[in-house]
């Protein structure tokens, strides 16, 4: 019998998708909360329609299972993260893109996305794919303020943001196609080690951006396995077997995800000591992602070693296209750039979840949160 164990997970867009568990069943429901997503393509509803970059989804097959299986430039079959917490925390069905000249002042109340396919928190990483920089998502967000401010005034403004749910999804491309990847310049700059408190550093600093618009409840994603997302075995393996035959996780790539979310959780602690009614809640994917590597059965899945358009093995953006053969049903299919979210769905929800305590549902516990998803 085959190994899971020995199984790769599939792409860096992919991991994101469990954090539906946790506000699925919250013990109470407001349509009053407002959500910002920021970030790369985890969390990008579709602005890099609106720029010109090759990082790109505003086509078939991907939004197929989305709301009238409409492409909107979301990096995966269906709803991210963002479009279920706001089903659940929101007025709003799924978040807008803020680059989106059709937005109404309704979508601006409710839910909006700044993020960005390619980008991440080093300056160096979103010219690799022409992104916009995490620095620009924190000026379109300062502009959006502004006409917030013009729409409904300060104090509304100021308490709509201050009641908002931030939810910060980024990193994974400032190792894969940064530090890692085409640019060697960052290496010869920084040992690992240094680089990662390097993006702690940025990570402190946009953190603190949010807080001085007003922000007081982000939500902030850690990494997956690095190593077993398809991109990672394809490009850093050194088996060369596992381009066509058995593609196993590259270790050394977990052993820096691993690093990386522990020091990122000390950095959160220390961060949230410093500041004033605010919530930071830490949100663990390498955790629920790694079960699922091992445990594909628990969540329905048939295989997870490769993606679900085309190979599995490297297709993205305009490599995955209308006459990319997909698989039937990506719901069994844990996928990379053409990925499904639906088998999160399966997992038990929280009760009492850090997203549940940083919207107020639950105010008995303060600091810094870990989210918990447990396997039925």
């Amino acid at each position: 019998m085959t190994s899971y164990k020995r199984f790769s997970f599939p792409q860096v867009y992919y991991y994101v998708f469990v954090l539906l568990s946790i506000i699925a069943k919250a013990q109470a429901r407001s349509l009053n909360h407002s959500l910002y997503s920021f970030g790369d393509s985890y969390v990008d509803p579709g602005n890099n329609n609106y720029i010109s970059t090759i990082a790109q989804a505003n086509f078939p097959p991907y939004g197929r299972d989305f709301v009238n299986k409409t492409p909107t430039g979301r990096f995966c079959n269906g709803r991210q993260v963002p479009d279920f917490i706001a089903l659940n925390l929101c007025a709003a069905n799924y978040p807008r893109a803020y680059l989106d000249p059709n937005l109404s002042l309704a979508d601006l109340i409710s839910a909006v996305g700044f993020g960005s396919s390619g980008s991440g928190f080093d300056p160096l990483t979103p010219p690799i794919l022409t992104a916009i920089p995490i620095s620009t998502q924190l000026e379109f967000f300062r502009e959006y303020r502004r006409r917030l401010v013009a729409a409904i005034g300060e104090k509304n403004t100021r308490d709509k943001i201050g009641k908002s749910l931030i939810y910060v999804a980024a990193a994974t491309n400032d190792f894969i196609l940064n530090y890692f990847g085409n640019s060697t310049s960052r290496r010869t700059m920084f040992t690992i080690a240094r680089y990662e408190h390097f993006l702690l550093q940025l990570a402190r600093q946009f953190i603190q951006g949010l807080v001085d618009q007003g922000a007081r409840r982000i939500a902030f994603s850690g990494l997956p396995p690095l190593g077993c997302l398809p991109v990672s075995i394809t490009l850093y393996s050194n088996n060369t077997r596992n381009v066509l035959g058995p593609r196993n996780c590259v270790e050394y790539l977990n052993t820096v995800a691993r690093d990386f979310n522990l020091m990122l959780q000390n950095e959160l602690r220390t961060i949230q000591n410093s500041l004033n009614g605010s919530k930071i809640a830490y949100i663990d994917f390498y955790g629920p992602v790694n079960d699922t590597i091992y445990n594909p059965q628990r969540y329905g899945f048939d295989q997870v070693n490769r993606g679900c358009c085309g190979t599995g093995i490297f297709e993205q953006g305009w490599s995955c296209n209308s006459t990319t053969i997909t698989c039937p049903d990506a719901s069994r299919s844990p996928q990379s750039e053409f990925r499904a979210r639906s088998y999160s769905q399966n997992a038990n929800n929280t009760p009492d979840s850090p997203i549940s305590r940083l919207m107020g549902i639950d105010q008995s516990n303060e600091g810094v949160l870990n989210v918990i998803i447990k396997p039925k």
